[in-house]
């Protein structure tokens, strides 16, 4: 059972996602902006949020930038737009997922769950380090640096560089990748893969090119 905070303006959409949410067992609260959402934060836990982009008070993009500088919440954003650009933005942010409306109840708990059994899989490392020139990789850390300095990417990025070097120089076709990072229960399509290396290219900078296009296939870090 997961402590659900669901932010919507629309009563529709937040009954509608109550109804399902509770029919699996979850325990739901409701925020109907985002300034109630980012005060609900402020005092108790949530295991994951869905937070609507589109609001008054304060938009979801703002609502998650407040939300994310105390805490790490799972966050699945919806969307009545579908633009990559609001794809992207939501991912800078922290975002795990994005579901554009109107969209499948039945889906929309697929990918919570998805999201949960990935945050919170335990994982041990032995210290392991990735250096390429000023490129560096901390594995244990859970740390990308570029010169020594810290990039902030959303979880899912961290999972997709991560797994890439561990497999670098080796072609990874785009089931794969889809397969190991976002796991067998992911319910949407391969943009979603194509937008977080897009993402993985503006942070890495000058080291971009090491994430090679493979056309027809997939994609490759090169080590």
């Amino acid at each position: 059972m997961y402590r659900i905070l669901i932010t919507d303006d629309e009563e529709k959409i937040r009954m509608l996602i109550r109804k399902y949410a509770l029919f699996e067992g979850h325990q739901v609260f409701e925020a109907s902006n985002g300034m109630d959402a980012v005060e609900m934060c402020k005092k108790q836990k949530f295991d994951i949020i869905i937070m609507d982009i589109m609001m008054p008070e304060l938009d979801g993009f703002s609502a998650v930038r407040e939300i994310r500088k105390s805490q790490d919440t799972p966050v699945l954003m919806l969307s009545a737009r579908g633009e990559e650009y609001d794809k992207i933005h939501g991912f800078e942010l922290g975002a795990d997922d994005y579901v554009v409306k109107p969209f499948s109840p039945k889906e929309l708990m697929m990918r919570l769950e998805a999201i949960m059994k990935r945050t919170t899989k335990g994982s041990q490392f032995r210290h392991e380090l990735f250096v390429k020139e000023g490129l560096k990789a901390d594995f244990t850390a859970r740390r990308i640096m570029i010169d020594g300095s810290n990039i902030e990417l959303p979880p899912k990025a961290f999972d997709l560089i991560f797994y890439m070097i561990r497999n670098q120089n080796i072609a990874l076709t785009r089931e794969k990748l889809i397969t190991e990072v976002w796991g067998y229960e992911y319910c949407g399509d391969d943009r979603t893969l194509d937008t977080h290396i897009k993402l993985l290219r503006k942070s890495l900078g000058q080291y971009a090119n090491l994430i090679t296009t493979l056309r027809g296939v997939g994609y490759r870090f090169e080590g």
